[in-house]
């Protein structure tokens, strides 16, 4: 399948502004607070005139394509260093489902009903169950301290869409930035290698993209300045990337937001507000958990599967379910009630994977820009001050009447990230995760040893190209039969591909209660249910459909999120639009790959968000 072309002889409007800023998130939070700041404080100030439009305001138009500005998938532990240096004065309580984190823990969940395991951790699990009783309570052993890099004692636990939200508020109130939810960009304007602004997704097409009844062409967003903060897989930043850096560690976030009952959240419980809890070790050896308590009784409940899980079965949505039910986490939630669900795709390769920050006429912030830390497990404070000193720079350019060329924005900008906290933390973090490619325990001796001497040691280990990280059915004829046999067990009862291959492998069904433990369509539609408006094409699209007939993993469609890429009964994958929540791990699960660096999927820009505000 490929997408229509789309000739440039196309009339299109357009329309002149002095910053364009593709995808709202805290990053994008953090430039636009900076500049909003300074004008508030001086709205006299010269620097805040017009270019575009002289006589007006400086005109900061920013465009997110989902349709809320609170449909920003996570719910988060962070320092809070960058976001409480903007907001000195903050109140968590301003922020609905935000709260200061009181108190963490750090868990190796043992396994209960018999998952993978090594020899290793098979003997590790054994010695561990001895001490039941006494440093074993429900299948879990509780170090007895948080390990200096992971901790966040006096931080924030957010739900990044309340945040999202409650600064869009203000920044909406300032009337300096203009922030348009439901308007997804199809990619930059480019001329030479200069970017001069953004175009927008055309509406009115069928799902390849041709110009169908009520066509209405993308406008052409011209600017001095385009700022890019649409994360790891948007439009604007991939284009980009094309002849840059491309992240090779990759990780899928999936979560519940479940509301406690009232005696599982009382004074004296061990989830009061504030509480943290991160975890290794089940539902496979790989997959690290947390949970995190908001106000409210409500707690956000997730895992992350990563890329160098080699397994191509890997899925999300009933590891998610398996990890809930784990004895340590069961006895605590068990009564409760399933409120919301999302997921996200996480850039993990942090430093190695940067790609160039700025250019002539652009910039990047955030996550997209390769922000996150994986020593330290965090991301969105980051992200927020990669935008913070954007802004300071580019307040720097314009009370100096400087244009935004790549080297104003290299000794402004890149100056001020190169110097900074964050990319401190980058450096100490660059080669922390290296050793999982060789093994879980190497792994996570590889973590300890970077996080103990501040990124001085670490484990070595060589990094493939995200798809060649998924290990190839036919060097296993076990697993490469149960493959065969959950596709066909998919095919016969129209259950999901990855439901079936979790049955295939061992694991026990999931006793679904209609409240907590639902199925994953259910669940999509109690919180996560995308609103795609129609008239937008399809934005994953299958490069060489030859190549996923021969595909034996089917990675791509065991580890969608939203169930969007399905199996169909000619084998090949089905992409079904109104059901992609964005996450993006299609992109890194794929396991053909023409080049060895792309997969055979494309994703372009697309409509839609989730419709819960707790995500």
């Amino acid at each position: 399948m490929s997408a229509w072309p789309q000739p440039e002889e196309i009339a299109r409007q357009t329309m002149e502004v002095d910053i364009a800023c593709a995808g709202f998130g805290p990053a994008m939070g953090g430039f636009l607070t900076t500049l909003t700041r300074a004008r508030n404080e001086n709205p006299a100030d010269p620097a805040f005139e017009s270019r575009a439009s002289p006589g007006m305001p400086l005109q900061v138009v920013c465009y997110e394509r989902a349709d809320d500005l609170a449909a920003g998938v996570s719910g988060v532990v962070t320092r809070a260093q960058g976001i409480r240096a903007s907001f000195p004065d903050l109140n968590p309580a301003e922020i609905p489902l935000a709260v200061e984190v009181k108190r963490e823990r750090v868990l190796y969940l043992l396994d209960p009903i018999g998952a993978r395991r090594s020899k290793l951790l098979r003997c590790a699990d054994f010695f561990l169950g001895m001490g039941r009783g006494l440093w074993v309570k429900d299948h879990a052993f509780e170090l007895s301290w948080t390990p200096a890099f992971l901790h966040k004692r006096g931080g924030l636990v957010l739900s990044i869409g309340q945040f999202n939200q409650w600064v869009g508020a203000q920044l909406m109130a300032s009337g300096l930035a203009q922030i348009w939810p439901g308007m997804p960009v199809a990619g930059p304007l480019l001329a030479g290698e200069k970017v001069e602004g953004l175009r927008l997704a055309d509406q009115g097409v069928d799902k390849l993209g041709a110009p169908a009844e009520g066509f209405m062409p993308g406008m052409d967003v011209h600017a001095q300045l385009t700022v890019v903060g649409d994360g790891p897989v948007g439009a604007v930043g991939i284009a980009l990337n094309q002849s840059q850096r491309r992240p090779q560690d990759w990780a899928l976030g999936m979560k519940f937001v479940i509301e406690l009952p009232e005696e599982a959240a009382g004074p004296d419980s061990e989830l009061r507000p504030g509480t943290v809890w991160h975890t290794i070790g089940y539902p496979e050896p790989e997959i690290f958990g947390f949970l995190y308590v908001h106000p409210d009784r409500l707690v956000s409940v997730g895992i992350f599967v990563p890329s160098w899980m080699s397994d191509p079965a890997r899925t999300a949505y009933r590891y998610l379910q398996h990890y809930i039910q784990h004895p340590a986490l069961w006895r605590h939630l068990k009564d409760g009630t399933l409120r919301s669900w999302g997921a996200k795709s996480l850039d993990e390769s942090g430093r190695r994977g940067q790609p160039a920050w700025c250019g002539d006429g652009f910039a990047r912030i955030g996550e997209g820009s390769g922000s996150n830390n994986m020593l330290t497990g965090s991301g969105v404070d980051e992200a927020w001050t990669t935008g913070v000193q954007l802004g300071e720079a580019v307040l720097k350019l314009l009370r100096a009447g400087l244009p935004f060329t790549h080297e104003n924005l290299s000794n402004t900008y890149e100056k001020l990230r190169r110097a900074s906290w964050v990319e401190r933390g980058a450096r100490e973090a660059e080669h922390a995760r290296d050793g999982f490619h060789g093994g879980l325990v190497r792994g996570l001796m590889g973590m300890a040893l970077a996080g103990l001497t501040r990124g001085k040691l670490a484990l070595p280990g060589k990094v493939p190209a995200a798809q060649r990280q998924i290990r190839p059915c036919s060097s296993y004829a076990q697993s490469g039969l149960k493959l065969k046999d959950a596709a066909a067990l998919a095919l016969e009862d129209g259950r999901p591909l990855h439901d079936a291959l979790m049955s295939a492998r061992g694991w026990p069904e999931i006793p679904f209660d209609g409240r907590l433990l639902v199925t994953h369509q259910d669940a999509l539609l109690m919180g996560g249910k995308v609103q795609a408006a129609p008239g937008f094409s399809d934005h994953v699209l299958f490069r060489d459909l030859a190549a996923c007939m021969t595909c034996a993993e089917k990675t791509c469609i065991a580890m969608c999120s939203g169930q969007a890429i399905t199996l169909g009964e000619d084998g090949l994958p089905v992409f079904e639009r109104e059901k992609c929540v964005h996450c993006g791990a299609c992109l890194w699960n794929c396991a053909q790959s023409a080049d060895g660096v792309r997969g055979n999927i494309e994703f372009r820009a697309g409509a839609g968000g989730l419709h819960s505000g707790e995500n």
